[in-house]
């Protein structure tokens, strides 16, 4: 059990969604992910919200994906709104913000924003409000590279930032999410096997930025998650933003670089 009052402020954090990848796919692509799994297998967690902008709005308030299981004991919470009236647990880091993003900021983080997917695009009104959480916020463009383009502007943001500035850096990983099928050479529709293919290619696309996070002057905090899942026919559903296990179940890990 993480203790995050020893974490915020001593360390730098990283936080990636991996938009839309499935629990049951991570999993299976487990021994394939040195770099989001060479520490430990992903645990089963369900998330808050069952497509992107729900989910993520439930993360900046403090409510990660949630264990999958009904021992309260590992339902603590790593954040948690100040003042609310209710019990919270030692180890949980509470902030007095509307959001965990500011609340980082508050406590001297510069809060930097690498959005993947439509609601991150600042295109319009309601794809502003995601990146509006955030001090500095910018956008790649999805397609078959767009986790390495994600990497490389986060890489050029490091090589600017002081070695001891205290950073939060979110990226939302778009690569997963469908279209995927050009993962796979041949395939014309999107399916298990090309998110897999997917968080194949995210996976390694990752490794350059936390070699550079574990040269700066402070150890990571590192959370990687899934925001929802996605069918791919399961019982006549495609897609997302509805009510199916492959939805709910999400792959979640935490761990230090």
């Amino acid at each position: 059990m993480t203790d995050m009052n020893t974490i915020v402020g001593s360390h730098d954090l990283l936080m990636i969604t991996l938009d839309t990848l499935r629990y049951d796919v991570a999993k299976l692509e487990e021994q394939n992910c040195p770099n989001l799994c060479g520490t430990g297998p992903w645990e089963k967690r369900h998330t808050p919200g069952s497509f992107t902008y729900a989910a993520h709005h439930a993360f900046f308030g403090g409510f990660m994906p949630t264990p999958a299981n009904t021992n309260k004991a590992s339902h603590v919470r790593l954040f948690h709104s100040r003042n609310t009236g209710l019990k919270t647990h030692p180890h949980t880091w509470l902030f007095d913000t509307p959001d965990i993003v500011s609340g980082f900021a508050a406590e001297g983080y510069r809060t930097i924003c690498i959005g993947g997917v439509i609601f991150f695009t600042k295109k319009n009104p309601l794809a502003k409000v995601l990146p509006g959480y955030f001090q500095q916020s910018y956008w790649r463009i999805t397609n078959p590279k767009s986790t390495e383009h994600q990497v490389q502007h986060a890489l050029k943001l490091l090589e600017q930032s002081a070695p001891d500035e205290k950073l939060f850096l979110f990226l939302n990983v778009s690569a997963i999410h469908g279209p995927n099928r050009y993962f796979v050479e041949g395939a014309r529709e999107d399916s298990v096997e090309t998110q897999r293919a997917a968080l194949r290619y995210v996976d390694k696309a990752l490794g350059p930025l936390f070699d550079a996070m574990r040269q700066r002057s402070r150890p990571t905090f590192c959370l990687a998650f899934s925001d929802h899942g996605t069918a791919y026919g399961e019982d006549g559903y495609q897609g997302h933003r509805l009510a199916h296990d492959v939805v709910w179940n999400v792959p979640y890990r935490e761990f230090i670089l």
